[in-house]
């Protein structure tokens, strides 16, 4: 069974818009995808679980029965199920969970919130308009920006631009590196 499994994953080359509504249409396979994704992408069945019943009651360490709840439902339900369309690798003998190619496609779907609340669109929109009203400050010579030329002003922005997106790349490296890994 093992062996058609890979080879289904090999020929589904892409996931569909509906696929992907339906794996983070429920809470815990996108908490599963989340974890996966803040953790560097490969994490044991044990520690998952903790860390989704963590999420679901806000309480550490969660109760040992919603724990014991999430197990049981990520083992037989919702791991299957992310592994059949190739979201994840799940080893059923080490109890080990790991992104896969397709995490990426589903990753797109999911607004990625930095740990500080706000998302990456949100920072990244706040630095342009904020560049682009500091250059314009600049050329129209404002107090305190037109003192400094508008090509400097245009160079540390794009440098924070630069800066930013690296340091993106580096927190979600896991699952950049997922769709090298196959």
């Amino acid at each position: 069974m093992d062996s058609y499994r890979r080879l289904m994953r090999v020929r589904n080359t892409s996931l569909s818009e509906d696929q992907i509504h339906r794996l983070l249409g429920n809470s815990r396979r996108s908490a599963t995808l989340r974890q996966l994704g803040e953790n560097g992408g490969i994490v044991s069945l044990r520690e998952l679980s903790e860390r989704v019943a963590a999420l679901e009651t806000g309480e550490t360490p969660p109760p040992s029965n919603v724990r014991e709840s999430v197990y049981n439902s990520l083992h037989q339900t919702h791991l299957p199920q992310l592994e059949e369309v190739g979201v994840v690798e799940y080893d059923r003998d080490r109890r080990q969970v790991r992104l896969c190619k397709h995490a990426r496609e589903v990753d797109l779907y999911m607004e990625v919130v930095t740990r500080y609340g706000v998302t990456w669109s949100e920072i990244y929109r706040a630095l342009g308009v904020s560049g682009l009203l500091v250059v314009l400050g600049a050329l129209l010579e404002a107090p305190l920006l037109g003192g400094v030329d508008p090509l400097l002003w245009t160079s540390l922005f794009l440098a924070l631009f630069a800066v930013l997106s690296l340091y993106q790349l580096w927190a979600n490296r896991s699952l950049v590196l997922s769709g090298f890994r196959e």
